[in-house]
């Protein structure tokens, strides 16, 4: 059975965002076809890690990504353990992982969630331009890259000059492998919880709300698209959840008599995600695959979606469950939620669980990496 390191620079267990769960989902479905040690911080939920060992060996302090004697201790166990690869997330440590390579003879891979320095641009961070560079560099001793959208490879390829062997697909993964048979009863809990109709369209919007994309797409909903649902007289409720919204915001008590409700921080996200009708993905901006929004599809909930928020997604394995948009026409935004939201229901294709399921990405992905 192939050995493999992974470091993880930063806590993913319990996972709640994106990057967490495509994280833990990948460890989890990877350890069940090879023996996997994983290096993180020492914040992680041991008793969560599946099949694989989880130590905590990265400091807690953003020191940890110059943490020198890092190397040190990883080349130890590395050695110890007769690891083969070493799979590193993120390119932010990639000194250590070209020194691991250079002094373990390891195959080196680097697990990207995004182009980083675009996505660093792309929300006004003005470094991004040393962060390019260093990326650049990072990637380039790598091995493998494993991207998790075409847009991100043929990025790497065009814009890092990476070449075009060495950068795999493998997308965002959901455990999720058929269609949910509970969703309507899921539907009827959740309003029955929240005291609403059960005829009513559910649209639900989630993300941590004060990271700039996600505050960004809310502003629009609260702004463009809301307006433009009430004058049209769609029957629908918007939910709105995540932590960490702004003060100012008052917890859209001001918006409850335009359809929204703010739920907060929900720990079980997946319950209202199957429960709607239309997930909602007006985002422009931030880079990377929008998991959201393939957790939903995997739960049969029709995504309306803009074309930046689609990335890494074909609307042609989705049928018309899949809804894309012009960035910035909202008004073709809210007539794209009234058509998913009023049209009779259609079934997810079974193409999307081939793509996007965990078990066949790493089924996939062996082929790849060898035994």
């Amino acid at each position: 059975m192939k050995k493999i390191a992974c470091i993880v620079p930063y806590t993913f267990l319990p996972a709640s965002s994106g990057g967490q769960k495509l994280i833990a989902g990948f460890c989890e479905y990877l350890a069940a076809e090879t023996e996997l040690h994983v290096f993180g911080t020492p914040e992680n939920d041991v008793a969560l890690a599946k099949n694989y060992s989880l130590f905590p060996s990265l400091k807690t302090s953003q020191l940890r990504y110059a943490d020198l004697s890092l190397y040190f201790k990883l080349k130890k166990q590395i050695t110890e353990q007769k690891i083969e690869t070493v799979i590193i997330e993120h390119p932010y440590l990639g000194w250590l992982g070209w020194m691991l390579k250079k002094s373990c003879k390891v195959q080196l891979i680097f697990h990207t969630h995004n182009i980083e320095f675009e996505r660093f641009r792309s929300i006004g961070k003005n470094w991004w331009r040393f962060l390019k560079t260093y990326e650049r560099w990072s990637l380039q001793k790598a091995d493998l890259i494993f991207c998790i959208t075409e847009e991100d490879r043929k990025g790497m390829i065009e814009q890092l000059n990476i070449a075009e062997s060495k950068c795999i697909l493998v997308p965002y993964g959901i455990k999720q492998q058929t269609i949910p048979a509970n969703k309507l009863e899921t539907k009827t809990s959740v309003c029955k919880e929240l005291q609403i109709d059960p005829s009513t369209s559910l649209l639900f919007f989630n993300g941590v709300l004060n990271y700039k994309p996600n505050l960004d797409a809310l502003q629009v909903l609260l702004n463009k698209i809301t307006p433009l649902l009430v004058e049209q007289k769609l029957n629908y409720k918007l939910l709105i959840a995540g932590r960490h919204l702004p003060l100012q915001y008052n917890s859209l008590k001001d918006w409850n008599s335009k359809h929204i409700i703010y739920l907060g921080f929900v720990d079980d996200i997946y319950r209202y995600t199957l429960a709607a009708d239309v997930l909602l993905n007006p985002v422009v901006s931030g880079g990377g695959i929008k998991t959201k929004m393939i957790e939903a599809l995997g739960l049969n909930t029709s995504v309306v979606s803009t074309i930046s928020g689609a990335a890494g997604v074909s609307a042609e394995i989705c049928g018309e469950k899949l809804t894309i948009i012009t960035d910035g026409d909202w008004k073709s935004f809210a007539q794209g939620i009234i058509e998913a939201a009023t049209k009779p229901s259609t079934d997810i294709p079974t193409a999307f669980y081939e793509q996007f399921s965990w078990k066949k990405i790493i089924q996939k992905l062996m082929s790849v990496l060898g035994k």
